[in-house]
């Protein structure tokens, strides 16, 4: 009885061994994955961070705001346009994979 115990230690000790390898394997082959996924990462922290740079100081985003607009009038315009664009295609593309997506 006690040597079937000490197999089973053993045995669970490979195999914790192996695990252990596999993970190191596994975590080497996501890395290129983990460098494409980086930038986008830190492109939500900073937009989150802006936004609650926003959301404290609203003054301060007022007045840089209107000093663009007086500035540089059609750049605002210009890219008003674009984002309005983007909004609306992403609209266009959420409203028409969105129910695919939830199907999965």
């Amino acid at each position: 009885m006690q040597a079937r115990l000490i197999e089973l230690a053993l045995q669970r000790g490979r195999l914790q061994e192996r695990i252990a390898r596999q993970r190191d394997t596994l975590a080497g082959g996501f890395a290129p994955i983990a460098a494409a996924l980086a930038w986008p990462a830190r492109l939500l922290r900073v937009g989150r961070q802006a936004k609650d740079t926003i959301l404290r100081h609203p003054s301060l985003a007022a007045a840089m705001l209107g000093a663009t607009l007086v500035l540089s009038p059609r750049r605002v315009l210009r890219w008003s346009q674009r984002a309005w664009m983007v909004w609306r295609t992403w609209r266009t593309v959420h409203g028409l994979l969105g129910p695919l997506l939830r199907q999965l």
